[in-house]
């Protein structure tokens, strides 16, 4: 039987973050994204308004997750710690 709590949090682990700085970069993304979403629909209408902000945004978050992302080492056990 799997355990509950690693269902909220075995993907946080995997990307080094615990569940609520997983769930405060993931609440942000999502803002962004609606923002984004919101720019693009209205550009649909508007060609003139929102000319590149939803491509600034996009950019903006592929930046923050993939090119400038610091990846924090997993954390080591107490015994590693001593025996360093």
């Amino acid at each position: 039987m799997t355990n509950p709590v690693a269902l909220f949090t075995d993907h946080p682990k995997s990307v080094n973050e615990t569940y609520l700085e997983h769930m405060h970069m993931s609440s942000s993304f999502g803002f962004w994204l609606l923002l984004a979403a919101l720019c693009a629909f209205v550009h649909a209408i508007l060609p003139f308004a929102f000319e590149k902000t939803a491509s600034g945004i996009i950019t903006k978050l592929h930046g923050r997750m993939v090119t400038n992302r610091v990846v924090r080492s997993a954390p080591t056990s107490v015994i590693e710690n001593v025996n360093a």
